[in-house]
């Protein structure tokens, strides 16, 4: 009968040239290796076969521990559970899990973002929303709870960035969902959390809403003593009424000047879906200009130092501080409100037309598709009325109401 292994004994062995073993009881034993390594191993049967599992290396684990590991796993064994089988099970969840963590899962929900074609900056802002959830990002997506997705907000609220915080969440909602839908996770935990934070107050464009005002801001941009290309997109701005990302990133092979319409492709537009806008006669001179610039070819408004891409997206809004125009007074976004209100309050066009021409997505996409096609003609007319008071504010006239 073999005798017990003692803390005395195990301190005494010595290396050898090859693996030997020293029997302690009931399966557990000790392999002493030629390197010096002393590791304890369990020799059990299970269905009729023999198997090993390691419990650790000694001292690390010491006799008293390496015995309680050996009953854990017979208890196992009398549950009818192979431990062997359950820890390689576990290994793997473990992996599966660390390569799944909730940063991983919401790189890949963008990285199919960017193969759907979205925006670059609705992508860009999904990788920034990335970042303000460091806190969870190294967590397995599917062991994260609300509490802790709840704290990681909260730390960006403490911050007073209440419309960041919710950003966030809407984000995370996502990826989770997205996480679920790919078998990574069971549920939404952010789901729970709606009325959790803060709510933020609307906030608005700054824009100009009198039409002296207007006038004002108009002969300024003329006078602009900076950089031509800025001062034309800003002159082109007003009368357009498209998102600043949208005009900035216009090209040349998506101006139809024989026809008077800028088409603008799906992939770059809010909504997802092509936009056309009609082409005053005014813009097509200030276009004319600039076809000799930065045409055929290309950006139709690049960066200052390279053609290869699109003009800064806050060119135009430090143009404006440069005229000596306030953060809260206007932007190249409120030129849009500016425009939707002066049209409305003309009382000559129809509010679908104008809301066609900001591209706002219809509610009912049936009836969006019918509306782009029946307001076209109004369209066409109300951009070209709109460029007309425009220079008759520019001219300080009486407003052509």
């Amino acid at each position: 009968m073999a005798v017990a292994l003692k803390d005395l004994d195990i301190r005494a062995l010595q290396a050898a040239d090859k693996v030997y073993k020293r029997t302690d009881d009931r399966g557990l034993y000790l392999e002493v290796h030629p390197s010096g390594s002393k590791l304890w191993r369990y020799k059990y049967s299970h269905l009729g076969k023999d198997k090993r599992i390691a419990l650790g290396r000694y001292p690390e684990v010491g006799l008293a521990e390496a015995r309680r590991k050996r009953d854990d796993a017979k208890r196992k064994l009398h549950e009818g559970v192979d431990p062997l089988a359950e820890r390689k099970r576990d290994k793997l969840i473990a992996i599966y899990k660390a390569a799944n963590t909730f940063g991983e899962v919401a790189k890949e929900y963008i990285d199919k973002m960017v193969a759907e074609g979205r925006a670059d900056a609705t992508t860009t802002k999904a990788n920034w929303l990335l970042e303000q959830l460091g806190p969870i990002a190294n967590n397995a997506v599917a062991d994260l709870k609300p509490i802790e997705v709840l704290a990681a907000l909260k730390r960006i609220e403490a911050k007073g960035k209440h419309e960041t915080a919710r950003r966030c969440r809407s984000f995370s909602s996502r990826v989770f969902r997205y996480a679920v839908a790919t078998g990574r996770a069971e549920a939404d935990p952010t789901a729970v959390l709606r009325g959790a934070l803060i709510t933020p107050k609307a906030k608005h464009h700054s824009a100009l809403l009198e039409p002296d005002a207007v006038g004002e801001l108009l002969r300024a941009i003329d006078a602009y003593s900076g950089n031509v290309l800025t001062r034309t997109a800003m002159q082109v701005a007003p009368h357009l009424m498209a998102r600043p990302g949208e005009l900035r990133k216009a090209e040349w092979s998506e101006i139809d000047l024989a026809n008077a319409v800028w088409r603008i492709p799906a992939e770059r537009m809010k909504m997802r879906r092509p936009h056309e806008v009609p082409l005053s006669r005014q813009v097509l001179a200030y276009l004319a200009e600039l076809r000799p610039l930065t045409g055929p070819d290309g950006f139709v408004f690049p960066a200052f130092h390279t053609s290869k891409r699109p003009q800064s997206e806050n060119t135009i809004n430090q143009a404006f501080r440069r005229m000596g125009y306030v953060v809260g007074e206007i932007t190249a976004h409120g030129l849009r409100t500016t425009a939707s209100t002066l049209l409305n309050e003309s009382g000559k066009w129809s509010a679908d037309a104008i809301e066609r021409s900001l591209a706002h997505a219809d509610k009912d996409p049936i009836r969006g598709i019918y509306n782009r096609g029946r307001y076209w003609d109004e369209r066409v007319a109300m951009h070209q009325w709109w460029s007309d008071y425009l220079d008759s504010l520019r001219e300080n006239a009486t407003a052509c109401r």
